[in-house]
C-alpha cells in the first residue's frame, strides 16, 4: 500500500464474499434509497443479517447522506444515493453520499470499510466511475476501502 498522504488511497479490490471475509471489526458500507426499501440485491443481505430498519428510518437521513448502525465492534453505513429504490442514482448525489462516509468515518475512528462495488449492478453507475470517486474522496486519509466482487 502506498503511504504518501497526497497520492492514492488504501483501495483494494477483493474477489470474494463480503460477509465471509470481511474481518468482525472491519465496518460495512452500502447503497440504497431515502424510502429505505432493502427488498433485493446485496441491500436484502444486509437487512436480514442486521436488521435495524426502523433505526435507520428514525435517522431521517436525506441523498447525499449517510445512515448508519453499530452492530458489535462494527458500523453498517447505509449510503442514500436516491429517493426511491427503483431510482438509479444521480452522480452527484452518490459523490455527497460518499463524502458524508469520509466524514462520518474520521468522526467515529474507523480506520476499514468493506463494500461491495457500490453503485454498480441494481444502480447502474459504471465501475470506472465508481472506483475513481472513491479513489478521490479518501484521497489523503487513513482510511482503508476495501471493495469485494464475487
Amino acid at each position: 500500500m502506498n503511504t504518501n498522504k497526497n497520492s492514492l488511497i488504501n483501495f483494494q479490490e477483493i474477489k470474494g464474499d463480503l460477509f465471509a471475509n470481511a474481518l468482525p471489526h472491519e465496518s460495512l458500507a452500502h447503497c440504497i434509497s431515502k424510502d429505505i426499501r432493502m427488498g433485493a440485491g446485496i441491500a436484502l443481505q444486509f437487512v436480514k443479517k442486521y436488521g435495524g430498519v426502523q433505526e435507520l428510518k428514525a435517522q431521517r437521513k436525506n441523498v447525499g447522506e449517510v445512515a448508519y448502525l453499530k452492530r458489535d465492534d462494527r458500523y453498517i453505513f447505509y449510503l442514500i444515493t436516491k429517493e426511491i429504490v427503483y431510482d438509479c442514482p444521480e452522480k452527484g448525489d452518490f459523490i455527497c453520499s460518499l463524502h458524508c462516509l469520509r466524514g462520518l468515518c474520521e468522526q467515529l475512528g474507523v480506520s476499514v470499510i468493506c463494500m461491495p462495488r457500490i453503485g454498480t449492478g441494481l444502480d447502474k453507475l459504471p465501475l470506472d466511475f465508481v472506483h475513481a470517486s472513491v479513489k478521490e474522496i479518501f484521497k489523503g486519509s487513513d482510511i482503508v476501502i476495501k471493495m469485494y466482487y464475487i
